[in-house]
């Protein structure tokens, strides 16, 4: 059951039969310009030199998967997988995007999404699992899909292939033909890395599309500060939670006053915003359930499981219930700060 308002139903009804809707702004917002939500899909977003047509970005894309899924453990559960799908695909439809988007589940804990060239979209479990709402989900699939709908990752690719052909005549120079070529094969090596890890200007320019995709999608903006929030204490309490490929990111404390100021500047208030849906209650009970049930299956066959620390302070807690009567059971405590 979704969370709206009458006002707010009118313009999903709006959007249902076609009418044009157009969005109160700021008279600071200049007509078509990334800052316009209400030319979101009529106008150009991304800035700087392409060599990629949007062909060659989607082969390119559709090359990097096949790399991924080979070493990646995908989520079948229809369900699940389902889920995720349409709430991408509904950010998809309210962007920029010029490509259509394949959108997977990864069964990996860690807090993680990324989006390749031509729109293959992956959604790490970690992510939804550490959501508490769909609009916090969402938040996080709007960010990645901006990446793609801005062109970051052909345009870094574009850089690169820059500095390949500006290093032939230092190659061609230096002493020995092995040498010089060994260093353009360690250059080629770290390309593509250029299709995941972004500079601080792409990662701000992402977080400032992302939020007006989530809005225009109907999402409440605010999820996505809590949700950075979130993964800030989170990284605090457990370092190493976040991939050291998002380094780059701007810092967490920036980017929330950033988002903050965007939905205050540019953003026009609504009476109401979904929060959250059944569905997403639904789908993470189900998710939670299904790696359960796999921890259950590997501890049978004698594997080796990992556990979040919230599964290691439950395990504990239950140790202590079944010990109570023992005197000398230890007893774990806070450290007094």
């Amino acid at each position: 059951m979704k969370k709206t308002s009458t006002s707010f139903a009118v313009f999903l009804l709006a959007i249902l039969i076609g009418a044009p809707t157009v969005l109160a702004q700021s008279d600071t917002v200049k007509t078509g310009t990334e800052s316009d939500v209400n030319a979101i899909g009529n106008r150009k977003v991304g800035h700087g030199p392409d060599m990629y047509s949007i062909q060659r970005e989607i082969a390119l894309g559709k090359q990097l998967s096949e790399e991924v899924e080979k070493v990646s453990k995908l989520i079948q559960d229809p369900v699940i997988v389902g889920y995720v799908n349409k709430v991408g695909q509904n950010l998809v439809r309210n962007s920029d995007a010029e490509v259509p988007f394949t959108i997977k589940v990864i069964d990996d804990e860690h807090i993680n999404a990324f989006a390749l060239p031509g729109g293959f979209f992956y959604v790490n479990t970690g992510v939804v699992l550490h959501a508490d709402t769909e609009s916090e989900l969402a938040g996080v699939m709007g960010h990645e899909i901006a990446h793609v709908c801005a062109r970051h990752q052909t345009r870094n690719a574009t850089k690169a292939n820059i500095m390949q052909i500006a290093s032939i005549p230092l190659i061609m120079t230096l002493p020995g033909t092995w040498a010089g070529y060994g260093i353009y094969e360690g250059m080629n090596f770290a390309i593509p890395m250029t299709y995941l890890k972004f500079g601080r200007d792409a990662e701000r320019e992402a977080d400032y599309l992302g939020l007006q995709y989530m809005y225009k999608a109907g999402y409440d903006p605010n999820a996505f500060v809590a949700f950075f929030e979130k993964v800030e204490a989170e990284e605090k309490k457990q370092p190493g939670t976040i991939p050291k490929i998002f380094d780059t990111h701007p810092p967490t404390p920036d980017r929330i006053i950033a988002a903050q100021k965007e939905i205050a500047s540019i953003l026009p208030p609504r009476p109401e915003y979904i929060v959250t849906t059944s569905e997403f209650d639904t789908v993470k009970a189900r998710l939670v359930r299904l790696e359960s049930g796999e921890r259950i299956q590997q501890a049978r066959a004698g594997k080796p499981t990992l556990k979040s620390k919230a599964e290691q302070k439950s395990d504990q807690a239950q140790q202590g219930q079944t010990d109570s009567g023992d005197d000398n059971a230890p007893v774990l405590k806070r450290r007094p700060n």
